[in-house]
């Protein structure tokens, strides 16, 4: 057997994203056979203390204290963004511009003019591009989408598709980036509303054309982690604003026709990490919820639900792993995002979801804001060209 060709991999940011990447990176060899592997070469962070540390700890060569050193060195061929929103659109385009393989986490960018920006550079750039929708992976959605296509389902007529988390219903938690539009861009909304639009989009084929939403911050005021200037202190104890929604709620409609409702809030008390989705059609239903991750529930003709695990060989991704019964991870769902990005990089293929892809829910997002702020009239997602209004 011929020896693979190896790839360098440069990865900017080693925080929660950081970490599930680099597991990623290290153990999609040991389980897919690739036609190429990754090196994993370099680690960006601000601090080099903590940025060695954490290459250590992950499994990178070296490290840079500056991502524009990491975009220019010659043993880096793709760039792995794992940063907060407000830096994807300028490391990326950098990154393409240079020649690099581009890999960024979601929501794509903090904008739609930062994510025209990339798609843009994506579209003339020599290297490929993908924007890191993990739940596409989850076997389950997987077979999900299966069905869909395979007409057993029928036409769709309704979805219902939540995310619901519940790790800031403490007003005590403090301010933290993600709580900030300048760093995040939004709140609920672009963290993890994102998610669930593109998991609708997958699922169905059907893009949303149209929303009317409501938007909400529950606790406006936080405890900051470290003493800011500029910001108040009431009680003795520093504070600062959030200028991101707590949860989202709106309701769409589909391009196929089909009517669709969406909700995201980190303030749903008890549920941790519930990305949930149910679809309604003329044959039959299908249920997922990611606290059950392995499992697919789905309805044909006018029975009720059946749980089907889906572990098994034939099914989406699993035949890689354990044997049936033996589920998989959160982690999981990353490996599976790392095989199909170098599968389409050694077949000169673009990947999907694209920076196109990321684009479009981009816009969703945007019209969900707009909407919101409209007092939740029905507003038509855009569908401009580059460079038009959006």
């Amino acid at each position: 057997m011929s020896e693979k060709i190896g790839i360098g991999v440069g990865m900017v940011g080693h925080a929660f994203m950081g970490r599930v990447h680099s597991q990623a990176w290290r153990s999609v060899g040991a389980f897919f056979d690739l036609p190429l592997a990754p090196r994993m070469a370099v680690l960006a962070g601000r601090s080099r203390e903590r940025a060695s540390a954490a290459a250590a700890r992950l499994g990178w060569a070296d490290v840079e204290t500056d991502w524009r050193k990491l975009v220019e060195r010659d043993d880096v061929q793709i760039v792995d963004i794992c940063t907060p929103g407000d830096s994807h659109a300028e490391i990326a385009v950098a990154a393409l511009e240079a020649g690099k393989h581009v890999i960024c986490e979601k929501p794509l960018a903090n904008t739609v003019a930062e994510a025209e920006a990339m798609v843009c550079a994506a579209a003339s750039a020599p290297g490929r591009s993908m924007v890191a929708f993990n739940y596409r992976r989850v076997p389950a959605i997987a077979l999900a989408r299966r069905y869909v296509e395979e007409g057993r389902l029928g036409e769709i007529r309704h979805v219902r598709a939540q995310y619901l988390q519940d790790w800031i219903v403490d007003p005590e938690f403090p301010l933290v980036w993600r709580l900030r539009k300048d760093k995040a861009g939004s709140g609920a909304l672009g963290d993890i509303g994102a998610h669930i639009i593109d998991t609708a989009e997958y699922v169905t084929g059907q893009r949303v054309v149209g929303v009317s939403a409501l938007t909400e911050t529950f606790v406006k005021e936080r405890p900051l982690a470290e003493e800011s200037a500029g910001l108040s202190a009431t009680g003795g104890a520093a504070t600062g604003t959030v200028t991101v929604d707590d949860a989202a709620l709106f309701i769409g409609r589909l391009s196929g026709g089909a009517l669709a409702s969406f909700e995201a809030t980190r303030f749903a008390t008890g549920r941790k990490n519930a990305l949930r989705i149910e679809l309604n059609g003329s044959l039959g239903s299908l249920a997922f919820d990611f606290e059950a991750m392995n499992e697919l529930w789905v309805s044909e003709g006018d029975s009720g639900f059946t749980r089907i695990l889906v572990t098994e060989p034939g099914h989406p991704y699993a035949g890689a792993w354990w044997p049936p019964g033996h589920g998989l991870g959160y982690e999981h769902t990353f490996t599976h995002e790392i095989k199909d990005f170098l599968e389409a990089i050694a077949e000169e293929r673009d990947p999907a979801p694209s920076f196109a892809d990321g684009l479009r829910v981009q816009r969703v997002l945007a019209a969900v804001e707009r909407s919101a702020a409209d007092a939740s009239r029905y507003t038509v997602v855009s569908e401009a060209s580059l460079g038009e209004d959006a």
